[in-house]
């Protein structure tokens, strides 16, 4: 059985240490290598909207919808990125909202 992966910063890593998640901590610049290797080893990851920022585009957009594994943006602990607003994006896109 394999466990769910944090992929975010230190302080927020250490408490979900506790609840027995599995984490990783990306130094700068290998926030997309740590979302790969997580995605490559754990049915859930949860990663963080601070590390999020420091993947490009294409490829967190590629995570996100891909049906396995499950890839869940949280907050960080700073809140300086905030968590994207899914709900909105999705009725802009259906265009129920201008």
């Amino acid at each position: 059985m394999t466990v769910p992966i944090y992929v975010g910063d230190e302080v927020s890593a250490a408490g979900y240490r506790l609840a027995g998640v599995r984490v990783l901590m990306p130094r700068p610049g290998e926030a997309a290598t740590a979302l790969a290797e997580a995605c490559a080893q754990a049915p859930l990851v949860l990663l963080s909207s601070a590390v999020a920022a420091g993947i490009g585009e294409r490829p967190l957009r590629a995570a996100l919808s891909a049906l396995a594994p499950l890839v869940v943006v949280v907050p960080a602990l700073q809140g300086d990125v905030p968590v994207p607003d899914l709900a909105a994006r999705l009725r802009a896109q259906l265009g129920l909202e201008a």
